[in-house]
């Protein structure tokens, strides 16, 4: 019996500094974050207006736009429809009509819109 005592102290010891570990890998990567979150201010917000430059010149209705953005950010449909107090069906729609009036088939396709003109932007060997 003490066998089991001893396992049991000896496994706790290991799960506290695992989770120790966990706990300052976390404090570091949201440090991290926030760093290139400041950074990266000015290019970010550009980078939002840019969006919306182009939304206005695909003739967006506001609903459309902020979908869009959303949609951008990665978020799902019933996501979206909760942010905005609608329906899913109604965030599809809104989807659909921006997916048409920006002659891309889907989500995907718009994310690639814009990456690819960041992209073209960048001095690297990958993106030429």
């Amino acid at each position: 019996m003490m066998g089991l005592g001893l396992f049991g102290h000896y496994y706790h010891q290991a799960a506290q500094g695992a989770l120790f570990t966990l706990q300052t890998d976390l404090a570091v990567a949201q440090r991290e974050a926030m760093r290139w979150r400041e950074e990266s201010r000015e290019l970010i917000a550009g980078l939002s207006s840019e969006i919306q430059k182009q939304f206005a010149r695909w003739q967006l209705t506001n609903a459309e736009a902020e979908v869009g953005m959303l949609l951008l950010k990665g978020l799902r449909h019933q996501e979206i429809a909760n942010i905005c107090v609608s329906s899913e069906r109604t965030v599809r729609e809104q989807a659909r009509s921006l997916y048409r009036k920006a002659e891309v088939p889907g989500r995907s396709s718009l994310s690639a819109f814009f990456f690819w003109r960041i992209c073209c932007c960048l001095k690297s060997r990958y993106f030429k």
